[in-house]
């Protein structure tokens, strides 16, 4: 029981971290109806300037008190991951929107791989290490087994990380549903022609958009890195595959879907890796979104898409 503990514990952190990317990709997609494939790149993007500040504020400028350096850390990753997901858009999306919806898709692409090469020619490829940081625990349960004491432990990380997940997550809800920002992201989600004739700034809608995106990332960025202790130019690309089929899984979209969906992404990987085989937990994934988009064509949250006539 101990062991079971611990592995829902340890999913529930990992499927914090998909969700919070999977909230990026659900809401570029609740507006212009597109996936950022860039978005992966963003939260590594964050992963690394997270590391940077921190190695600059700690090594270089002497500054010991770390919830000060967290602070600094998180400010900077997020202005800088932002500015990087205004970029996007303007660069790879703005100018092709009223295209075919393949060039778009096709430059995002482009884009993802521009920003692993450069993260990779500019910081190399190796692993980058981080020694722990936030240490110690809360011990849930504890048992004996034949090979000793068990015990089921949630990290002070893994609380920082779920507490953040769920705030965010109501905030987020909020801003969109209570805020004349939100009024105007489901305005142009359901009409961006009639939104802009009704006095909605559309462009800005949609890089405010982007820019709330990046933000979310690299927070995801920031924890994975204080959580896992190592990054590498690569980490993006995996966790953005990952993030969008929690996105689909939850239903794209819809916010809540998203984290759903990036939960039970978690879940599923802990598990399998934990009672199976560690090299199949990535078919078991996407074997489970296969069968629920069968059943369920639009995710578990997600509602049918309307085609406008």
């Amino acid at each position: 029981m101990e062991y079971f503990v611990q592995q829902l514990v340890n999913g529930l952190t990992l499927g914090s971290i998909y969700g919070l990317i999977a909230i990026g990709y659900t809401m570029v997609y609740g507006i212009i109806g597109m996936i950022n494939f860039a978005h992966g790149d963003i939260f590594m993007i964050g992963a690394f300037i997270a590391l940077s500040t921190f190695l600059l504020l700690t090594t270089i400028l002497g500054i010991s008190f770390l919830p000060l350096v967290l602070l600094v850390v998180l400010v900077v990753s997020m202005a800088f991951t932002s500015a990087w997901g205004w970029t996007v858009e303007r660069l790879a999306y703005r100018p092709l929107r009223g295209s075919f919806r393949l060039a778009p898709l096709i430059t995002a692409i482009g884009m993802s791989i521009v920003l692993q090469n450069f993260v990779q020619v500019s910081q190399g490829a190796r692993v980058k290490p981080l020694p722990p940081q936030i240490t110690g625990g809360i011990t849930l349960m504890e048992g004996s087994s034949a090979n000793g004491t068990i015990q089921a432990q949630l990290s002070y990380m893994q609380i920082i990380i779920i507490a953040t997940t769920l705030v965010l997550m109501v905030g987020f809800s909020l801003l969109i549903s209570r805020t004349p920002l939100g009024r105007a992201q489901r305005a142009c989600e359901q009409d961006r022609k009639m939104a802009a004739l009704l006095g909605v700034n559309v462009d800005r809608t949609i890089s405010l958009t982007f820019i709330m995106g990046a933000a979310l990332a690299s927070v995801a960025g920031l924890m994975f890195m204080l959580l896992y202790g190592v990054i590498d130019f690569y980490i993006g690309f995996l966790a953005g595959v990952k993030a969008f089929t929690a996105a689909v899984l939850g239903g794209i979209g819809s916010l809540p879907g998203a984290m759903l969906g990036g939960l039970l992404i978690g879940l599923i990987e802990v598990f399998w890796s934990a009672y199976f085989t560690v090299e199949y937990k990535d078919v078991a994934a996407f074997s489970i979104l296969a069968i629920v988009l069968i059943f369920m064509p639009s995710g578990l949250l997600g509602k049918p898409e309307i085609e406008k006539v």
